[in-house]
């Protein structure tokens, strides 16, 4: 028994060495999708809003139902004073592409090698810095209305070459490698996504004409002035970054489990870009949807308005829920990075994650079923068929 308890443990030992060997020391979000998201479409920057605030880029994210969409670029304001952005980025992970999430830090880290534009050119930041505790911004590459914001300057930007590649590695892919002093940034104390950039994620995936299978690659909300509003100070992409593929008919699909450092991108073995695979799980509670109740038809009115406030109720608590679990496991994660968690300590974190959201989705999935069947129209049973004496059967 020993001797077996002993070889398993070698086993998953030599696993996270592997791991801890051949990744970025950027943490993902648990999404792995077996083809590429597309090109970067091409737009441009809208107006800065206020001093304080920093451009953040556009990118695809992917949803389980509805696969790539795009994330809309937009102006967030630094969570504390010294901080800049890392972008996240797509990778290829010798099996699929995994979504390395992007931080606040003291330092811009290794983001793929993607040319993002807008100061973004692939490595590093050019688009501004800090001075004297205000942001300075380049207006070589932003657009700030210098009437308003005056801690500016101009320095020209070259881009070595002009792409819009949206991933590292794999087919067509950009060929990066971080450097030691990109790695070590990742290792500083940072912070993820504030609560500003998520809800600018939800409103991105809610929008059914940012996704890739609708808009071809060329997103008519291509950026915003704020997070989360799609309305005021809107631009819409002047064209595609290339040539949308839609994945073919037997396109294979499937949902690896989330290590806690991404796989290096690999030049071997590499699939075609297309445009989605479909996870069939749900890791976090960042990723859970609301559950949607059948409306109440009973033949009453009065019945159902009175269940549809117990169903707007019980979603309110749902809600609660998901919102309770989606913060505790992002402090957690914050908790991963500034205490530097090893490779077993991060897989174990997010083992724990996919258990818990996997729980509350039974959990729900149990109540609604039951008020469903609470509220579901009674049957009355019909009542005997009453005869007259002479038709009274013998």
């Amino acid at each position: 028994m020993r001797t077996t308890v002993a070889i398993r443990w070698l086993l998953f030992s030599f696993v996270l060495l592997i791991f801890s060997h051949g990744a970025f020391a950027q943490i993902g979000i648990g999404i792995s999708v077996n083809f590429g998201p597309p090109a970067l479409p091409v737009y441009e920057q809208p107006i800065c809003p206020a001093d304080g605030y920093l451009w953040t880029p556009g990118y695809w994210a992917y949803d389980n139902d509805n696969g790539y969409y795009w994330v809309p670029g937009t102006w967030v304001e630094a969570p504390q004073i010294g901080f800049l952005w890392t972008p996240g980025y797509w990778g290829w992970g010798e099996s699929a592409f995994f979504f390395h999430e992007g931080y606040w830090g003291p330092q811009v880290g290794f983001y793929g090698g993607i040319n993002y534009g807008f100061g973004y050119g692939g490595f590093g930041y050019e688009g501004g810095r800090w001075e004297s505790g205000h942001f300075s911004y380049n207006t070589y590459v932003n657009h700030v209305n210098t009437t308003i914001i005056h801690n500016t300057y101009n320095t020209t930007v070259t881009n070595v070459s002009v792409t819009h590649v949206s991933y590292n590695g794999g087919t067509g892919g950009v060929e990066a490698r971080p450097t030691p002093q990109e790695e070590s940034y990742a290792n500083e104390h940072h912070v993820g996504p504030v609560a500003a950039q998520t809800q600018h994620v939800q409103e991105a995936r809610n929008n059914p004409e940012l996704r890739a299978s609708a808009n071809q690659g060329k997103p008519p909300i291509a950026a915003t002035a704020k997070p989360g509003d799609f309305k005021t100070g809107v631009v819409a992409s002047r064209q595609a970054g290339g040539e949308y593929k839609a994945p073919p008919a037997n396109a294979a699909r499937g949902n690896e489990a989330r290590p806690g450092n991404e796989a290096r991108p690999s030049t071997e073995t590499r699939p075609e870009n297309t445009t989605e695979a479909r996870p069939t799980t749900n890791n976090h509670a960042s990723e859970l949807q609301p559950h949607k109740f059948a409306p109440p038809n009973t033949g009453s009115a009065a019945t159902d308005k009175k269940y549809q406030q117990q169903q707007d109720q019980l979603a309110a608590k749902q809600a609660q829920d998901h919102q309770k679990l989606q913060q505790q496991q992002e402090k957690e994660h914050q908790q991963a990075t500034t205490k530097n968690y090893n490779d077993a300590q991060k897989q174990q974190m997010e083992q724990r994650h996919a258990q818990q959201t996997q729980q509350v989705e039974q959990k729900h999935a149990t109540q609604q079923k039951q008020m469903e069947q609470r509220q579901a129209p009674r049957q009355t049973a019909p009542k005997p068929e009453s005869h007259s004496p002479a038709e009274k059967p013998n």
